[in-house]
């Protein structure tokens, strides 16, 4: 599998069968460049612009947006509600968890996710090897937060999203505040695509900080 960050909550999952799976993407008022890609499917969290902008896409993806199970050729997504904040929804309404499974290895997008998870959820997830986690703070959960939801799910890998870059026009908190709160191996990589297997996935936790 190949994994890309293209920035904020977006990513594109490329499988050994050349399926492309596109999370959250944003429009350009965000500051990034826009993905240049053609997805098969894309993950919609919730519908703020940063997150929902699939008008802007390439090509007719198949749209997955909220609660429930669905399995594309060999890609499952199975959608759990939580909420943008931390009173049940009434500050920014619902934000939909996603678990992907493609080859052999399951991937938690945790969009703007605004509350620490429970047992309860830790319970409908399951395993986890690959863990997409806002750090930034301001519109979902900080550092402290993201560190209390790692020590739930127990990840092969962590990648943090949703935090303060160079090219980011908001204002939230940088990826260094996460990484100082952690006590997990972190490894920086310059390319910027990465790719992994099953097989390859380290055995206890460790924090990837991806280049886009």
């Amino acid at each position: 599998m190949k994994i890309r960050w293209y920035g904020h909550a977006c990513f594109l999952f490329t499988n050994s069968e050349g399926k492309k799976i596109l999370t959250d993407p944003f429009d350009s008022s965000v500051g990034y460049p826009l993905p240049d890609v053609e997805p098969n499917i894309v993950t919609v969290s919730h519908e703020h612009f940063d997150h929902n902008a699939v008008h802007l896409l390439k090509g007719n993806p198949i749209v997955v947006q909220g609660e429930g199970e669905t399995q594309i050729n060999s890609v499952k997504i199975k959608g759990l509600n939580t909420f943008h904040d931390e009173e049940r929804g009434k500050k920014r309404g619902t934000n939909t968890i996603y678990l992907i499974e493609t080859d052999g290895i399951k991937i938690l997008h945790l969009g703007d996710l605004g509350h620490i998870l429970t047992d309860e959820y830790k319970e409908k997830i399951g395993e986890v090897n690959i863990l997409c986690i806002p750090v930034g703070g301001t519109f979902t959960i900080d550092a402290n937060g993201a560190v209390k939801v790692i020590e739930l799910l127990k990840p092969n890998v962590v990648i943090p999203m949703h935090y303060k870059t160079p090219h980011l026009k908001f204002d939230l908190a940088k990826v260094e505040d996460f990484i100082n709160k952690v006590n997990y191996p972190v490894k920086k990589f310059e390319e910027k695509e990465i790719e992994i297997n099953k097989d390859t996935l380290p055995p206890s936790t460790e924090v990837w900080i991806l280049s886009y």
